[in-house]
């Protein structure tokens, strides 16, 4: 199974429902995507990683990647996750650079209320 998603663009943020693996072979695709969507349209995302199957240091080093561009444009990047991508990213100890929420609901309120520069 590869990596499949959907894409919802409100006015401050856009949220990317994925399922599937985010493993080396789909990290290419993933990292080009969102990041071409943080250059087009709000710089504030959340990723719903909460039906992900796999996660791998290839995409582990595409959200490090996704973070940095989004806290260098002046936005937020929040995951919502599973018990899967919770425990992957503690292993690495990134919990603290990748902020992880446990519903959409709380990634979305955690986001700043002004809207972003795009």
């Amino acid at each position: 199974m590869s990596l499949r998603g959907t894409l919802d663009v409100q006015d401050t943020y856009q949220i990317f429902r994925l399922t599937g693996l985010l493993d080396a072979f789909s990290e290419p695709t993933f990292r080009k995507v969102l990041g071409d969507a943080m250059g087009k349209g709000p710089v504030n995302v959340i990723l719903d990683l909460s039906s992900i199957d796999f996660l791998d240091s290839s995409g582990l080093g595409a959200l490090v990647q996704l973070a940095k561009q989004a806290k260098n444009q002046e936005g937020n990047l929040h995951i919502v996750t599973n018990s899967r991508v919770t425990q992957t990213v503690k292993l690495v100890r990134l919990e603290k650079f990748l902020p992880l929420y446990p519903t959409l609901d709380e990634a979305i309120a955690a986001l700043p209320s002004k809207p972003s520069k795009k």
